[in-house]
């Protein structure tokens, strides 16, 4: 039986989220597969994730392609791509696979404001994301309150708690290992995925708050018991 670990792949890996997150899980050393719709641009992406973090096991794939390769698999799109996207992920996606959904319905997508949202008419985007992949497949919704920036400065310290929300606490739980990987985040049960429509809307509470203190704030739950509760 190998040893290695799994792979993680990230679909839309090469916008900021996404390839701040390769960073992240390449220091970790974990394997990690960036997903895009050009395969130009996905080696292109490995290879500057390579360069800066040297022995790193790193791989450039189209998006279908990575989302066929993980059992977790993180989908880091704008929102106004989501729908597009698990549509091309259709055949891609098996049973048994979580799909990881960071969308926010941001009003930037239809040239509105970034401190705005827009309603969904499943309730959220990570509902609307578990109406539209292969039945089988489970979403779970985090890393709407994590910066991007953040992420992608391997310089950058964090100190954080990432609301996870789904149907199932062993997806969660699987999920919340994966962000334990990347130092500084805390990995926080928030409830079923329904409750994603209300951690969706933080992300544009916090573009409000930076936009006014010139920062990258994130959230932080007081009161939570120390060591892992996901167990």
């Amino acid at each position: 039986m190998s040893t290695e670990p799994e792979p993680i792949s990230i679909v839309g890996g090469t916008g900021a989220l996404g390839a701040g997150l390769a960073l992240r899980w390449a220091q970790a050393g974990r394997p990690v597969i960036i997903g895009s719709r050009s395969t130009e641009r996905a080696e292109e992406a490995a290879a500057r994730l390579r360069e800066a973090v040297p022995g790193a096991a790193v791989e450039g794939l189209l998006n279908a392609e990575a989302a066929q390769r993980a059992e977790v698999v993180f989908l880091t799109v704008p929102f106004r791509a989501q729908s597009e996207n698990l549509n091309n992920l259709r055949e891609a996606l098996r049973p048994g696979q979580i799909l990881v959904d960071c969308t926010v319905p941001l009003a930037a997508a239809v040239s509105g404001k970034a401190t705005r949202t827009l309603g969904v008419w499943q309730g959220s985007a990570a509902q609307q994301a578990q109406e539209m992949v292969p039945e089988g497949v489970a979403v779970v919704a985090a890393l709407h309150t994590v910066s991007a920036p953040r992420l992608g400065d391997a310089d950058a310290e964090l100190d954080e708690d990432v609301p996870l929300c789904g149907d199932r606490k062993a997806d969660k739980a699987r999920v919340a290992r994966l962000i334990d990987l990347v130092p500084g985040l805390r990995p926080v049960n928030a409830g079923p995925l329904e409750t994603a429509r209300i951690v969706e809307q933080l992300t544009a509470l916090l573009i409000s708050v930076n936009v006014r203190y010139k920062t990258h704030a994130g959230v932080r739950f007081t009161g939570l018991p120390d060591g892992d509760h996901w167990a």
